[in-house]
């Protein structure tokens, strides 16, 4: 006896919690039904993934949508839109707009304007300050909220949380995780004066917002972290050093590296690029890249995430240091890392852990991250063995430019699929926008 289901994926090298199978996969009401052998099933839909493979939904847990505030860089639509171009199902946004998200009434505002043009599901941070710390516990509760963010380094406004005081003040509110951006306010407002100084060289970047300064900056959150017993996700992590001291810590922190730092070096980067890639924190030298690697392969490395942050090209083309830090990504992740599994630094295994088992661990999802029966149906379909370029053109981030613009690459996304709805596919945005607030498993 046959099953009808809404959606049925035939044919494809489905990457599951065990390994890659040949198997089909049934879709009923945006879940997933069954998943077997090859069959006589039948469906409303059938999509033929014969030389495709089939990955849980990408999951990006770092973007920053700008909106409200700066909607000339991105709105949450044109940058959900991204996403979904670039085989993304879902995002979590940062805080750091204007307003600011550090209270109950601007994560209503977000979240009331995502719903209005969401072309992935997504959830929001609620960024962690000490004037609104009492309130944590009770405002990460709220639908939609993927968790606090603290920036201890330079941010917009009142963001900033730089002290230990303050510190201590987020992380003892509240049990969600806490996404930490993890470098000391203190060392670099001394580097700004003694390394920078009146340099428009953007290759001092890195000096100036030095290992020092994150090395610190990672210590001092392990610390205060191990004293409240609280989770911290520490984002972008560019060193050696503080691989090596998270490596030690992985049962209070969880690790996150972007494709950024996995794939662009110093000084080269800079040569190439200038401004263009300045980001915080920055990108470093090979040995320090080298080091993220062997962290991504040994377990240290829990998440990979885009960190898109994207700025006008005008404002990119500044006199340095006038310029912002930051860098479109949400649509390049996946062919920049899928480039790479073909260049043998990862498996394709290896790199659905970090951005789909990875997020589900870690943000505690509730029906997302892996191919399993009862699980939301969403699936980035890829081309292993598509070559193609990466261009500007292409993007659909308001930004339009990508600093990979010329890059070859092995890899491809064909289609973005969530919960049963193809929205993406074969480079066209191919539904209306459908997404949802992600949901979590609530924490007692």
């Amino acid at each position: 006896m046959s099953n009808n289901y809404d959606l049925l994926l035939k044919n494809g090298e489905v990457v599951l919690p065990d390994g890659i199978s040949e198997v089909d996969i049934g879709v009923s009401n945006g879940k997933i039904k069954s998943i077997s052998q090859p069959s006589n099933a039948s469906a409303e839909k059938t999509f033929d993934c014969k030389g495709l493979h089939i990955l849980p939904g990408v999951i990006d847990t770092q973007v920053h949508f700008r909106e409200p505030g700066n909607e000339h860089k991105e709105t949450l639509e044109s940058g959900m839109k991204s996403a979904a171009m670039g085989g993304v199902t879902a995002v979590f946004e940062m805080p750091n707009t204007k307003p600011l998200t550090t209270t109950a009434e601007a994560m209503a505002d977000k979240l009331n304007r995502a719903s209005k043009a969401a072309w992935t599901d997504y959830a929001f941070y609620l960024g962690g300050t000490q004037h609104y710390a009492e309130n944590l516990g009770e405002w990460e509760k709220i639908k939609g909220v993927c968790g606090i963010k603290i920036f201890m380094g330079d941010s917009t406004g009142d963001l900033l949380t730089a002290s230990d005081t303050e510190l201590e003040a987020v992380l003892s509110n509240g049990k969600r995780v806490v996404a930490i951006h993890a470098e000391d306010e203190y060392i670099m407002q001394e580097n700004k004066k003694t390394i920078l100084g009146n340099s428009n060289d953007v290759k001092l970047h890195g000096k100036w917002r030095s290992e020092e300064s994150c090395l610190s900056a990672t210590s001092r959150i392990l610390n205060i972290a191990r004293k409240y017993n609280r989770h911290v996700h520490v984002l972008h992590i560019t060193t050696a050093q503080e691989m090596e001291l998270l490596a030690k810590n992985k049962d209070i922190a969880s690790v996150e590296v972007l494709p950024n730092h996995l794939t662009l070096n110093a000084p080269d980067c800079y040569d190439k690029l200038g401004t263009l890639v300045q980001q915080n924190p920055p990108i470093r030298e090979k040995h320090h890249q080298e080091a993220l690697w062997d962290a991504v392969r040994n377990g240290t490395v829990d998440i990979i995430g885009s960190d898109h942050a994207p700025h006008t090209l005008d404002e990119k083309n500044a006199t340095y240091p006038n310029t912002p830090s930051g860098t479109p990504g949400v649509q390049t992740m996946v062919p920049i890392m899928l480039n790479h599994v073909n260049e043998g630094r990862l498996t394709l295994e290896k790199l659905v852990e970090l951005w789909s088992s990875g997020p589900e661990r870690i943000h505690k999802l509730s029906t997302k991250g892996k191919i399993a029966v009862g699980y939301d149906a969403d699936f980035t379909i890829v081309d292993m063995k598509k070559k193609k370029t990466i261009t500007n053109e292409q993007q659909y981030s308001i930004s339009q430019w990508t600093p990979f613009d010329g890059m070859d690459v092995i890899g491809w996304p064909i289609s973005t699929i969530i919960r049963g709805c193809i929205v993406m596919q074969n480079d066209e945005l191919s539904s209306m926008p459908i997404g949802k607030p992600v949901e979590f498993i609530e924490t007692s």
